[in-house]
């Protein structure tokens, strides 16, 4: 009985020493990969970027950014989502990853990944002609409940977070728009600013430059606080209807990475997140760093998940 005692007792410790064997040497000389699920070039591309820049000097690695492009993000998130979950593979997450399942896009959201952090949120904003008969958020929302979809409203995309953004505000506060979708928020501005529609919800970056050349006004800001881009622009909530939505940015690893990896990614995501490069990256492309750990984004995430998968189906607009 001792004899037998004693085997089961060693197995234990050589499975264990093989488990801590393999954490201590997490991540070695083996490169870590990120995937964007977004075009190189593009805000989530270059915040991954420099983030990875970060982390190489924290872990003493490399880190490769791919991307992989494709059904709102759907694709490159089912790609890591389908690697091996030891920590050398890591996505740049998106609002959207709580929103592709409600959009019928694939049955992956972020409950198939560990979040190590949330580096920045980027607030929706609702913005007209300078020279519109609106002249505030009051307005605008008086015309639409009065004259159901006679403003058309543009966005970056059927099912976009910023058709979210203007979907959620008609559920909100009980205005109807008309939803014009674009190839992106740059064709969406261009048609506002051409007269051709008559309002966007975009983020602050993608209107500042029309904003300051007197071409257009943000009335509202819809995040849960006001942009550090427009700060004196009040939101939602500070005008009288109860909506904060907006849009963010973060990391995690598939689901089913061992804690003690998990660890060692979240304490250098931690350093790399809230380093000035990154923060000064943030600031010139108009976003807001917001940096949350691993645990309080997977909190964050599940909630939104939830939210969404009520909403969405509300809204009408799932595939």
């Amino acid at each position: 009985m001792k004899k037998a005692m004693l085997s089961f007792l060693c197995v234990c410790v050589l499975f264990a020493a093989a488990g801590l064997g393999e954490a201590a040497d997490f991540p070695g000389k083996k490169p870590i990969t990120i995937v964007v699920p977004y075009s190189a070039g593009g805000a989530s591309d270059t915040t991954a970027r420099i983030f990875a820049a970060e982390m190489e000097k924290v872990l003493g690695t490399s880190f490769i950014v791919t991307n992989i492009t494709g059904a709102s993000g759907a694709i490159g998130l089912e790609h890591a989502r389908s690697r091996k979950p030891d920590g050398y593979t890591l996505a740049y997450m998106p609002v959207e990853s709580t929103m592709l399942r409600a959009l019928g896009f694939t049955d992956l959201s972020c409950a198939d990944f560990k979040f190590i952090c949330r580096v920045m949120t980027i607030p929706a904003t609702v913005t007209v002609r300078a020279d519109s008969e609106w002249k505030t958020f009051e307005d605008l929302l008086a015309y639409a409940k009065a004259q159901p979809e006679k403003i058309q409203t543009g966005n970056s995309g059927t099912g976009s977070i910023w058709h979210v953004a203007a979907a959620s505000l008609e559920e909100a506060s009980g205005a109807k728009f008309t939803h014009v979708p674009f190839e992106g928020a740059a064709p969406a501005v261009a048609a506002l600013v051409g007269k051709n529609i008559q309002m966007v919800t975009v983020s602050p970056s993608e209107v500042k430059s029309n904003v300051d050349s007197g071409e257009l006004k943000i009335l509202a800001v819809l995040g849960e606080a006001r942009s550090s881009v427009f700060p004196d622009v009040k939101t939602a909530r500070e005008l009288g209807v109860d909506l904060a939505l907006q849009a963010w940015g973060g990391f995690a690893v598939p689901k089913g990475t061992p804690e003690d990896v998990v660890k060692i990614l979240e304490d250098a995501a931690k350093t790399a997140a809230n380093s000035e490069a990154l923060k000064k990256l943030l600031k010139e492309r108009g976003f807001d760093h917001a940096y949350l750990s691993g645990d309080e984004m997977d909190k964050r995430a599940a909630a939104e998940l939830e939210h969404f998968g009520n909403l969405i189906p509300k809204l009408g607009i799932a595939n």
